[in-house]
């Protein structure tokens, strides 16, 4: 799935790409996508000017002139690609933004899961969101406020978007392992220097990651601890260890991170 610094990468590019010009049409090829898209709403789309592009969490927000917002989300392998509108379209187009200059963005998605949906001004297109990481709202106390009622595994509650927006599976557990915090340990009695290393631990990791789409190879060489599982901790030499937990692996190490 794509993590946050990829979707802020591919909201950057998507802006480039469309900032300032008019929609001629947006084909929609998936049946799965039509569902979500009434041709009331995509006749609505032709002569109106993309103003802006905003990323919110993991979601991307196409603001056009007109009030209405475009909103995709790329779910697990979704991305864009930019061209003309001759080319011919690839194998996992699913959707197709034509503009009145030629250009075009394709919304390609291998897998059919990627989200589009169109929103007449004074709808609110998004589920509730956190404070963005970087933000000046994300801040110990708003983690004391966000997991106070929360008994469950802290790794869990990092995934929760209303915790903190767009944080995923790879840098929950990061995070965690950088902050010397079991993701076992319950969320509710994380003190406020755990809150405070927790934070900072966030931004770190974040901060570092690839931006492009990752290869294994080439984030495994980065990743201190996710996939790394039977391998020595990059602290300790103790072995990563994997457990499963809301259906997905997460992995610590036993030592820096005890409960």
């Amino acid at each position: 799935m794509p993590e946050l610094p990829e979707v802020e990468r591919a909201a950057r590019v998507l802006e480039r790409a469309v900032r300032g010009k008019t929609i001629v049409a947006l084909r929609v090829l998936h049946p799965s996508l039509a569902r979500r898209l009434p041709l009331e709403r995509l006749a609505q789309l032709r002569g109106r000017t993309i103003e802006r592009v905003e990323r919110r969490g993991k979601h991307q927000l196409l603001h056009l002139d007109n009030g209405m917002v475009l909103h995709a989300h790329f779910r697990m392998t979704g991305d864009w690609m930019i061209g003309h509108a001759h080319d011919p379209d690839e194998r996992f187009t699913r959707a197709v933004l034509e503009f009145s200059d030629g250009t075009r963005v394709s919304l390609v998605d291998s897998r059919a899961l990627a989200t589009l949906t169109v929103h007449f001004s004074g709808e609110v297109p998004l589920p509730p969101l956190g404070p963005e990481p970087f933000s000046t709202a994300f801040t110990s106390e708003w983690l004391r406020h966000a997991l106070e009622r929360r008994r469950g595994a802290i790794k869990l509650s990092l995934l929760d978007q209303r915790v903190v927006a767009g944080l995923g599976n790879i840098y929950a557990a990061e995070a965690l392992w950088l902050a010397r915090i079991s993701p076992r340990a319950i969320a509710a009695r994380l003190g406020p220097e755990r809150r405070d290393r927790l934070v900072r631990a966030i931004r770190d990791v974040l901060r570092r990651a690839p931006a492009a789409r990752y290869t294994e190879r080439d984030a495994g060489a980065r990743w201190r601890v996710y996939d790394r599982e039977g391998k020595p901790c990059r602290r300790c030499g103790t072995p990563i260890a994997r457990i499963v937990q809301g259906g997905r692996s997460t992995y610590f190490c036993p030592t820096c991170q005890r409960r």
